[in-house]
């Protein structure tokens, strides 16, 4: 047996337990079903719906999308590492994963294009989000003043760049898929550093060579929960649209007096190309308020009216 069919093997034993599990809770704790519907960490730390329950992110372990999603859902048994945010998606498309988790903005570098690029491909429910504060420190087994090489994904070292001019202006910066992996890296290379977590450090036994390198001591990246449940209000909701107006004349502005006239505070926009169509845009906001609410809803049915194309990501419970 290879290690791919294993891994298959052992995740569908872990389904069955699931199933095991919500058949003895359905029948102990029936009047608590008709009250979730929808939230879920409510969903998956009771484990009232399967087929399957388990939660996709862009692994490996130990990376920051593993420290979202560990902080999002309280466990890390049923969480499922893969090999890029297209997988995370297609993974909750197919439902071999119940939820996925994707960064989806950072406060140093803004959006994160890919995610974006994966809702416009195949629209899905983001039903949560989380935000995670990003500290990076410098990993390696030599003192800094031996350190030759930098490894890290773009992103952390894009966040640490000025740092890393002041006080490692030398090294040589290198792009590696994950933090994980620089991890490994440093372990295995002489000379090498790494920027990842703290736990990719006791996970690879490195030292912490310099902690919180991050330019922006308040660094933080936010998290979409994506899957198709559907939550209810919780008092203090966004909701997420994806749409396209026609290319000409105030047709952007159009749109968003319907916000302003409904009294509906946009918090983020953001635009991505059409492909194949020069200057056409996609625009992704968000808003405050659930979809239930009668303004906002009256806003999204005006817009779907001036609309090309109009996307409802989901209305869900604000991070923290």
């Amino acid at each position: 047996m290879n290690s791919s069919t294993s891994e298959n093997t052992e995740r569908l034993e872990k389904i069955r337990e699931i199933d095991r599990r919500i058949e003895e809770l359905l029948s102990h704790r029936g009047e608590v079903v008709a009250g979730l519907r929808g939230d879920p960490k409510e969903i998956f730390a009771l484990g009232l719906q399967s087929h399957p329950i388990g939660v996709a992110y862009l692994g490996p372990q130990h990376s920051y999308s593993y420290a979202a999603a560990s902080k999002y859902f309280g466990v890390s048994e049923f969480l499922h590492p893969v090999s890029s945010i297209s997988a995370v998606f297609e993974e909750v498309q197919r439902g071999q994963s119940r939820y996925g988790v994707v960064p989806i903005e950072n406060s140093t570098d803004g959006r994160i294009v890919d995610t974006m690029s994966n809702f416009i491909r195949s629209p899905i429910q983001i039903c949560g989000e989380v935000l995670l504060p990003i500290h990076h420190n410098l990993l390696s087994n030599c003192p800094r003043s031996e350190i030759r090489k930098v490894y890290s994904k773009p992103q952390a070292i894009s966040q640490c760049r000025r740092w890393l001019s002041e006080h490692l202006p030398d090294a040589q910066r290198v792009e590696v898929a994950s933090t994980t992996e620089a991890a490994k890296i440093a372990r295995e290379q002489p000379g090498s550093a790494a920027i990842a977590s703290v736990q990719a450090a006791q996970e690879y036994s490195l030292l912490i060579v310099c902690k919180s390198i991050e330019d922006d001591p308040n660094n933080a990246t936010r998290f979409a929960i994506i899957g198709k449940d559907y939550p209810r209000p919780s008092g203090n909701d966004k909701t997420s649209l994806l749409f396209q107006v026609p290319h000409q004349p105030g047709a952007l502005a159009d749109a968003m007096l319907l916000f302003r006239d409904n009294q509906i505070n946009l918090t983020w926009i953001e635009s991505l190309p059409v492909p194949g169509a020069p200057n056409e845009y996609f625009f992704f906001v968000e808003l405050d308020g659930h979809i239930e609410q009668s303004s906002l809803n009256h806003a999204i049915e005006s817009l779907k009216l001036r609309a090309l194309r109009l996307d409802i990501l989901g209305s869900y419970a604000r991070g923290s």
